[in-house]
């Protein structure tokens, strides 16, 4: 008996210990192609676990003069406990392949009503530049995993990215998004069912894309990718937006591979904390550049902050390593 108490008591501290272990920089890498970017974190109750959906680049695919690597993506998934340590799962089963040669880009997914809903960024080949149509599409899922095709959303025209979905005071859905034939700027569209999306026209005429809407502090606040870190923008009406004067994650962090800018990212408010998912391209930091086209170059990897509210004003300490694990969500 003592023996066995002894053992549970070593198990106990070893757990503890291993919960107490920070988030590591970087925060994940994927195993297969090297290229995580675009991420969005959502709690999978089935299994008890947070789960991290995000675009696949492949980065280690011998591509030097063009972008098919950046085509021809599916999308990852990993699995975490506490938000903070992450392995690989799998890819989604997305039943949506028109194309022989396909691309998934950039997923959002909310859950409502026990029903998953996926609005994903649907390339229809895989191409060396970027001049070819862009949809998102609308699927559904009841596991996380296998996810049935619902329709191509009718938006401005046949070039928009990366669909951001928040739900508004009175109980409809609004969605932003990138337009690439309007500057990339951002757009917006409504829906009472999620299904069913009416365009209402630009809601930001700055340059920027991976939008991501959420509430805190009284305020519902935007963080937009701009190729230089990440703007915020703070609105009390989701109709009107400010540009706060400071930008996040462009300064270069000390903490292994997050040198570059930030980019595209997901938001997650857990209890009384913002948790800030994004990627870096490492081979891209302005002191040391890698060689362009080489995999050093091209791999992306994913990256974890803290957002923090200070005065009417978003922070973030990319250098400050993550401790505090994500809640698991329980339903009401």
């Amino acid at each position: 008996m003592r023996t066995f108490s002894l053992l549970l008591a070593v198990q106990f501290i070893c757990w503890m210990a291993m919960a107490q272990q920070p988030a590591p920089k970087p925060l994940y890498r994927d195993p297969i192609y090297d290229g995580a970017a675009d991420p969005v974190v959502i709690w999978n109750p089935a299994v008890k676990k947070w789960w991290m959906f995000y675009t696949n680049r492949r980065a280690n695919l011998p591509d030097s003069t063009g972008v098919e690597w950046v085509h021809g993506t599916r999308i990852g998934i990993a699995e975490s406990k506490d938000g903070l340590h992450w392995q690989y799962k799998d890819t989604a089963n997305i039943n949506y392949r028109p194309d022989a040669g396909y691309t998934f880009w950039a997923p959002d997914i909310i859950e409502h009503s026990g029903t998953y809903h996926m609005y994903l960024t649907y390339v229809p080949g895989i191409f060396r530049d970027w001049n070819h149509p862009r949809h998102i599409v609308h699927l559904t899922s009841k596991d996380l995993v296998n996810w049935t095709y619902q329709s191509q959303l009718q938006l401005v025209n046949d070039k928009v990215i990366d669909a951001a979905v928040f739900r508004l005071p009175d109980g409809n859905w609004r969605m932003w998004y990138n337009n690439e034939r309007d500057g990339k700027s951002l757009w917006y569209a409504d829906s009472k069912d999620l299904y069913h999306w009416e365009d209402k026209g630009k809601a930001i005429a700055a340059r920027g894309e991976g939008p991501k809407v959420f509430a805190w502090k009284g305020h519902y606040w935007m963080v937009v990718d701009v190729w230089k870190g990440m703007d915020i923008y703070r609105s009390d009406d989701l109709l009107q937006w400010t540009k706060q004067p400071q930008r996040i994650l462009e300064a270069p962090g000390t903490g292994t591979d997050d040198q570059a800018i930030g980019g595209h990212a997901d938001v997650v408010v857990n209890h009384d904390k913002v948790y800030l998912y994004y990627f870096t391209h490492p081979g891209r930091r302005k002191d040391n550049p890698a060689k362009p086209g080489t995999v050093e170059d091209k791999r992306t990897l994913i990256q974890l902050a803290i957002l923090k509210y200070d005065n009417g004003t978003l922070t973030c300490d990319r250098n400050k390593l993550v401790a505090d694990p994500l809640r698991p969500v329980s339903k009401p």
